[in-house]
């Protein structure tokens, strides 16, 4: 089996003079760990996917404005869920607490507007209410790989 390089496509980069670069929707970088002062891998969901992800949702909650709150809910788990999963790797926890926000902040303005009120009902509803009655996704959690050690012989 024959593998061309297509010239147009590849390029190469010097990670040591700070430069990045996207693959699969990661944008690679490399970072000195804060704790051991060691150079690593820094790899986070690129802005653009973050981006596409907030505009998917936000068609859903445009779209079913009319909608009670839990239909909404339900359309918007799956997708949450599956985004979440795939970017779960690496250093994407800054990501993941950004979107949390805004879709906790979006169900807070759909509950609020269905009762044609103002505001997003930080004291009516509290964090722990949209996750265990609405049952909004939360399974925010990067995926840490345990660290590998050679097998004594």
């Amino acid at each position: 089996m024959q593998v061309e390089v297509n010239e147009e496509k590849s390029r190469t980069v010097d990670l040591d003079c700070g430069e990045s670069f996207g693959f699969l929707g990661f944008d690679f970088r490399r970072l000195r760990s804060i704790k051991r002062q060691v150079w690593r891998a820094h790899y986070t969901p690129k802005l653009k996917k973050r981006t596409a992800l907030l505009r998917k949702l936000k068609e859903v909650f445009r779209r079913y404005q009319s909608q009670p709150v839990d239909r909404v809910v339900q359309l918007i788990n799956p997708v949450l869920r599956g985004w979440v999963n795939y970017f779960a790797v690496g250093h994407s926890s800054e990501c993941f607490s950004f979107i949390q926000d805004w879709v906790e902040k979006k169900v807070r303005r759909h509950l609020e507007r269905s009762r044609n009120r103002r505001g997003f009902g930080w004291k009516t509803w509290s964090r722990r209410w949209l996750y265990d009655e609405l049952k909004l996704f939360n399974g925010y959690r990067v995926r840490r790989r345990p660290s590998t050690k050679a097998a004594p012989a």
